[in-house]
C-alpha cells in the first residue's frame, strides 16, 4: 500500500458511501481515464469481467468466433466461452511474445475469402485471385454485419467461417503488442479489438498508454498486478454511450422505472465505493510501482548474464555499449532514470524493431527460434526480452529464457524446482491456451512459413485450413510454435514490488546454486 489508501476508505465509510457507487468509484474512474490517456473508464469487479463485457458489447453470440491470442492466461478466453462463443487462437511473434499480426493477418484473410461468394474464391489466374483478396479485405467490414445474420447460434464452429465478431490482444508480462500494425489490420477487416491491459498498466508505446487501444480496453487490479485494489478491475473505452451501457449491465441492468423491472440481462460487476478508494490511493504511487517493477528485471539482468534475446541475433549489453557513437546508434530513455541503448538504426522500423537492431523481425519461422547467437551467446545460459524501440514495457514480470546447450543440461524447470527447494515461487511461462484440456478443440493458428500462408489464402475453398495446413506441418517436422516454444524454454521469476535487496539476492543466490556458478 502506498499510505493513501485508508484515506479515501475512511472517507468512504464517514459519508456512509460503501455501495457499488459514491466519490472514489467516480474519482478512480477519472483518475483511470486521465493516466491513460482514454476518453471514459468503468471501474468493476474483475479484468475478466471487463474482457466479458467487452464481447457483450461487440455484440458477441453463440457459435460466433472470436480470436484470441494464445500464449496469454485462462482470463483472456474464458469470456469468449461465457457468451456461448467459440475461441480461434492465434500464435505469438518473437519480438514481444505476444500476437503476431502476420498470423492474425492470414487468418482472417482465411476467413474472410471463406465468407465470399463462389465466383470470388475460383478464378483461374493467381493474379486474378490475388487482386480478389485485396477487394475481399476492404470490403470485410461490411461484410461482417451480413456475415453475422446467417451464423448458427451454436457453440461450434461452422463448416463455412466468417470474420470473427472480436479480436482480443495482450500485453504480455508487461511488454506491448505491436498494436500499431494489429489495429490496422483488424481495422482493414472491420473486426473490432479487445486490449486486455490487464498485465500492462503503465507501459507505452511511443508515449501512447497501453489501455487506449481498440474499441475497448480492459485493466486488472488483482493482488499481484502493478496496483491493486485487492480485486477489481476497470473497462475503458473512448466512446462514451458504450462505458455507460457497460455501467447499466453492471448494475443488474436495471430499467428506469420506480420498480424493480429488468428487459436485459444483467451482471453484479460494479466496483463498491470502498475498493474503488484502494485504488484511488494506489493510483497515487503507480509510478513508484511501475519503478520497483523495472528495477527488479534490472537486477536480474545485471547478475544473470547481461545478454539480451533476439530471435536470430542475441547481443549481450556489452556488445550494445561497446558500439561507437558515431556509428547511428540511439539512446532511449527508459523514463526512469535509466538511460537503455540499442543498436544502430539502418533504415525503416518494422513492428516496433529498427531494422539495424533485429534484421528478420516479421520474417522468421520457428526453425530460427533457438540458441544460436553470433556473439557467443550468454555467460549463464540465460537470455533477457529486450523492449523494441520505443516501447516501454513496466516488466510486470521479469521473464528469462533458460537454454540448456549453454547452462550444462541445466532447464527452466531444474531452475523452478531449485528455487521451490528455497521455498522461493516461480511459474513457467503462460502455458498457451491452444495446449490446455479446456480448449484442445479449438482452432490455433500457428506462426510458421509465410510462403504457406500466401499458398493457404489462395487454395480453393474446399481446401484444408491453413491451421489444419500448419499444424500438420509442424507436427511432421517437429517444429511447433512460437508460443510452445517460449512456455518449453521460458520461466517467471519472483517481481513483487516491494521485494527488498535480500530477497532478490536469495533468488539469485538460488540460481547461481543450481548453475553450479
Amino acid at each position: 500500500m502506498g499510505g493513501t489508501e485508508l484515506d479515501y476508505v475512511h472517507e468512504a465509510f464517514e459519508t456512509n458511501w460503501i455501495a457499488p457507487l459514491g466519490a472514489n468509484v467516480n474519482g478512480f474512474e477519472e483518475d483511470l481515464a486521465r493516466y491513460t490517456g482514454r476518453k471514459h473508464a468503468a471501474a468493476i469487479t474483475t479484468g475478466t469481467a471487463g474482457i466479458h463485457l467487452a464481447l457483450i458489447l461487440c455484440g458477441v453470440k453463440p457459435g460466433d468466433e472470436v480470436f484470441c491470442q494464445s500464449f496469454t492466461f485462462a482470463a483472456s478466453a474464458n469470456p469468449i466461452r461465457y457468451q456461448g462463443a467459440v475461441p480461434v487462437f492465434i500464435d505469438s511473434e518473437p519480438e514481444t511474445w505476444n500476437m503476431c499480426p502476420d498470423v492474425l493477418e492470414e487468418a482472417l484473410a482465411e476467413r474472410a475469402r471463406a465468407s465470399s461468394d463462389e465466383s470470388a474464391s475460383k478464378q483461374p489466374s493467381s493474379a486474378r485471385r490475388e487482386e480478389n483478396l485485396e477487394a475481399l479485405r476492404n470490403e470485410a467490414g461490411r461484410n461482417q454485419e451480413s456475415s453475422a445474420a446467417i451464423r448458427q447460434s451454436s457453440g461450434s464452429r461452422q463448416s463455412k467461417p466468417q470474420l470473427p465478431k472480436a479480436i482480443i490482444v495482450v500485453h504480455l508480462y508487461g511488454m506491448p503488442a505491436k498494436m500499431d500494425r494489429i489495429m490496422e489490420i483488424a481495422d482493414r477487416y472491420g473486426v473490432p479489438v479487445i486490449e486486455d491491459s490487464a498485465e500492462a498498466l503503465g507501459s507505452s508505446i511511443t508515449g501512447r498508454k497501453c489501455g487506449t487501444y481498440g474499441k475497448f480496453s480492459v485493466l486488472s487490479f488483482n493482488g499481484n498486478k502493478i496496483i491493486t485494489t485487492s480485486g477489481g478491475g476497470a473497462l475503458l473505452s473512448d466512446d462514451e454511450a458504450m462505458i455507460k451501457k457497460a455501467r447499466f449491465l453492471v448494475t443488474q441492468a436495471r430499467d428506469d422505472a420506480p420498480h424493480y423491472q429488468h428487459s436485459e440481462l444483467g451482471y453484479n460487476y460494479r466496483m463498491s465505493n470502498i475498493v474503488a478508494g484502494i485504488g484511488r490511493g494506489q493510483m497515487e504511487v503507480i509510478d513508484d510501482r511501475v519503478a520497483a517493477r523495472r528495477a527488479n528485471h534490472e537486477f536480474y539482468f545485471e547478475n544473470l548474464g547481461r545478454t539480451w534475446w533476439q530471435p536470430s541475433s542475441v547481443r549481450r549489453q556489452e556488445d550494445l555499449e561497446a558500439l561507437p557513437t558515431d556509428s547511428g546508434q540511439k539512446e532511449q530513455g527508459s523514463g526512469f532514470g535509466k538511460v537503455e541503448k540499442f543498436p544502430p538504426f539502418e533504415g525503416g522500423t518494422q513492428g516496433g524493431y529498427s531494422s539495424g537492431q533485429n534484421p528478420d523481425a516479421g520474417n522468421l519461422e520457428p526453425e530460427t527460434l533457438n540458441f544460436e547467437p553470433p556473439q557467443g551467446g550468454s555467460p549463464t545460459g540465460i537470455y533477457f526480452l529486450p523492449e523494441p524501440a520505443g516501447y516501454i514495457s513496466n516488466r510486470w514480470l521479469t521473464t528469462i529464457l533458460v537454454n540448456p546447450e549453454e547452462t550444462g543440461g541445466v532447464t527452466r524447470e531444474d531452475i523452478r524446482l531449485a528455487l521451490e527447494e528455497e521455498n522461493i515461487e516461480s511459474r513457467p511461462l503462460w502455458k498457451p491456451m491452444h495446449m490446455q484440456p479446456l480448449y484442445n478443440d479449438c482452432e490455433f493458428y500457428p506462426r510458421t512459413s509465410t510462403d504457406d500462408y500466401s499458398s493457404s489464402v489462395e487454395s480453393s475453398k474446399d481446401a484444408p485450413s491453413t491451421a489444419e495446413l500448419e499444424k500438420g506441418n509442424a507436427e511432421k517436422n517437429g517444429i511447433g510454435s512460437v508460443s510452445e516454444w517460449l512456455f518449453e524454454h521460458g520461466l517467471c521469476l519472483p517481481s513483487g514490488s516491494n521485494l527488498t535487496d535480500e530477497d532478490r539476492q536469495r533468488v539469485l543466490n538460488a540460481i547461481n546454486k543450481v548453475l553450479g556458478r
